[in-house]
């Protein structure tokens, strides 16, 4: 029993889709769509399988010049800025209060915006005192820079 070069393309197709499936990079899906061009071209004429193979490699090369540019930007869509940078950016210049005393060796904790946040600060700041949010310091967004107002005890 002989297998059909369609199926066997077919199927070649169908171990690209997984391939793709399982390390998305969109780029072995036009080898999946250049298996099936194949296929459907073999399935209706008497083709041989150097013209097979030459089919599948030019039709996967077109498809991946052609149309994965666009298809990144379709699926991928495009980026915005993530909330929580937003977020990030708009405690900058904020008052908030200490919660737990700040040591220039010790982060501490301050209240900002009814959120509460790590805290370094260049000089000690006792607990209750108002600072004021000068910058992120650190890059995953949760500790921030501090300075102290004057006169700026809260309690």
């Amino acid at each position: 029993m002989s297998i059909s070069p369609q199926l066997i393309w077919f199927l070649i197709g169908v171990l690209f889709l997984v391939g793709e499936l399982s390390a998305p990079g969109f780029i072995l899906i036009f080898f999946t769509a250049g298996c099936w061009i194949t296929a459907i071209v073999t399935a209706f004429s008497g083709i041989d399988t150097t013209i097979q193979i030459v089919l599948f490699i030019f039709s996967s090369l077109v498809l991946l010049v052609l149309l994965r540019k666009y298809g990144l930007k379709t699926f991928k869509g495009e980026t915005r800025e993530p909330a929580a940078e937003k977020s990030r950016d708009a405690k900058i210049g904020k008052t908030a209060i200490v919660t737990q005393p700040i040591t220039p060796d010790t982060p501490g904790e301050i209240k900002a915006l009814g959120s509460f946040w790590r805290a370094v600060a260049d000089t000690s700041i006792e607990a209750g005192q108002s600072v004021v949010i000068e910058n992120p310091a650190s890059e995953d967004g949760l500790t921030y820079k501090v300075s102290a107002l004057p006169g700026g005890s809260h309690e």
